[in-house]
Order: C-alpha cells, then sequence, then structure tokens
C-alpha cells in the first residue's frame, strides 16, 4: 500500500502538537513589513506580526515560491509516497495555482486540494485527511472526505477596525474614514467565490447580535467543532461570543489562538474569525 503524507500551506490554524502528532508538513508563505521579508513561523511570529499592526504598520504575504514548493514535494515523495497538498482558497492567495504548477513539475505523485478554506476551517480537512491517512484510506477516500467537511465549514470573520481593508485596497480611503468615525463593524464571509460582507452594524453590541444569528441557524444543524481565531482579541469578548454562539459543551475544547498573517493582513487588530463546523451540508447564501 502506498504511503499517503500530507501538505498545507502556514494560513492553517493547527497546534504544535497536532502537527506533530499527525506529521503534516508546512509550507510557509512570506511576509513583507516595512518593505523586511520574513518567512512566516520561521523568522516572524503571530505575537510580532501583532506588534506591528497596533503600530499600524499592516503587513503583505506572498505564497510560497513554486521552487519551495516542488523541492517538498520532492523530498517526501523520495520514499515513493504519495503527496496530498491541501491549500487555502484560490480566492484568498495564488498558493493553491503555485502548488498545482509544483505538482506538474515534481518528480513524484501529487494531489492538490482547493481547500476553499484557511485558518481552522483549513485544518479541519488537513487534520481529517491526516487521520484517514492513517487508516489506510485511499487517495481518492481522502479527496471525497475533504470535500465534505468544506461544504460543512463556515468561516465568518467579524472586524472591529477597517484600516486594514483601507491600507489593502479592499474598501476606498473615505469608505473607510467614514465607517471607522460612526464606529461600524463588518462581517465578511469565506465563500465559494471569495469573501462577501453579509454584515453591517454599529459597536460591538452588533458583533453579538450576529453571533445569535450564528446560533439560530444551528438550531437543527448542530455545530460540532468551534474556533475563535483572532487578532489578540480581549478575552472577555471572546467570551462573549462563545456565550452567544453555543448552548451547549463541544466535545472538543474551543481553539482560541491568533489568526494567520494573511487575515492579519486584511483584518486588523481585534478581528475574530469563527469557524464552524456543522453536522450537515451548510447553505452558502450570503
Amino acid at each position: 500500500m502506498t504511503k499517503i503524507k500530507i501538505v498545507t500551506d502556514s494560513s492553517v490554524q493547527l497546534t504544535p502538537e497536532e502537527i506533530s502528532e499527525n506529521n503534516i508538513s508546512i509550507i510557509p508563505l512570506s511576509v513583507e513589513i516595512n518593505e523586511t521579508n520574513y518567512v512566516d513561523g520561521v523568522d516572524i511570529t503571530r505575537e510580532e506580526i501583532v506588534t506591528f499592526l497596533k503600530k499600524g504598520q499592516i503587513p503583505k504575504t506572498s505564497q510560497p515560491a513554486i521552487g519551495k514548493m516542488v523541492e517538498t514535494f520532492n523530498q517526501l515523495g523520495a520514499d515513493g509516497s504519495h503527496i496530498i497538498a491541501i491549500m487555502m482558497s484560490d480566492t484568498l492567495s495564488g498558493t493553491y495555482q503555485t502548488a498545482v504548477n509544483a505538482r506538474d513539475l515534481a518528480d513524484t505523485d501529487v494531489t492538490v486540494i482547493n481547500s476553499k478554506s484557511t485558518d481552522r476551517g483549513l485544518a479541519f480537512q488537513v487534520l481529517a485527511a491526516a487521520a484517514d491517512a492513517k487508516n489506510g484510506k485511499s487517495v481518492t477516500e481522502i479527496v471525497a472526505h475533504c470535500t465534505d467537511i468544506k461544504e460543512r465549514t463556515e468561516i465568518s470573520v467579524l472586524i472591529d477596525n477597517l484600516d486594514a481593508l483601507v491600507q489593502g485596497g479592499r474598501l476606498n480611503r473615505f469608505a473607510g474614514a467614514l465607517t471607522n468615525l460612526l464606529n461600524i463593524k463588518i462581517v465578511v464571509k469565506l465563500l465559494e467565490d471569495g469573501l462577501h460582507i453579509v454584515y453591517k452594524g454599529r459597536s460591538r453590541k452588533s458583533l453579538l447580535k450576529y453571533a445569535r444569528e450564528i446560533h439560530a441557524a444551528h438550531t437543527t444543524n448542530k455545530i460540532q467543532k468551534l474556533s475563535l481565531s483572532n487578532v489578540d482579541t480581549d478575552a472577555a469578548f471572546l467570551d462573549s461570543l462563545e456565550t452567544e454562539i453555543l448552548d451547549e459543551q463541544l466535545p472538543e475544547p474551543i481553539l482560541r489562538r491568533l489568526t494567520s498573517p494573511i487575515i492579519m493582513a486584511h483584518t486588523g487588530v481585534n478581528a475574530v474569525g469563527v469557524i464552524t463546523l456543522s453536522t450537515e451540508k451548510v447553505d452558502e447564501a450570503v
């Protein structure tokens, strides 16, 4: 039986223990701050990126070099293993397409999956694939499992301050200044075709109202897993979100960790990614 190895990119939200226990290989993205380039998770930490953000220095991210991907695929496949590379959504980064191009240049068998997700949503697929590989599942079975998880995953990002969206070009400066002046908060949702603004409100209370809407949407289609990936958001607000979203304890602990640089760069300080895995397929309608 051919051994299967799992690869993903550094936008994923995994604990060090999960990476080690599941033998997952991470290909890092690059982060540029003040014209200095860093390798995500290698020579800059997420905590350090938050420090830059608080100074108004918003990072830029770029996908890994194709040569690095080819090298990783070949090293992992040198023993005859089949590589499954599960990458963040193609609507957020060119990383998926780079992986496809690297696959075509590699000397080993590689299957590339467009997760249509990122952060803990990406991790749901990666961890499932790693478990399937350990249990002797085929590549076809693993791809199908990832598709099932993708269809049960939702990512809503609660944005407290719009400066990062303005600097990143996703919102014009006039609109950004006006909405900040009015204390407008927004929620963007990651869908199949990209990020969509799905909610606007005044003050943090409006974000808690949106959290109640998440709860209401899962009355029958129960939440199995929840992550509150964030950009140094205060614990009290995360507690409030958790209370509004859930009415019962989940089988697994709720993950609260700093999100990836690519999400930090678009959302800024105090943003929260509410990431859920439901029992059944979710409706993607905005």
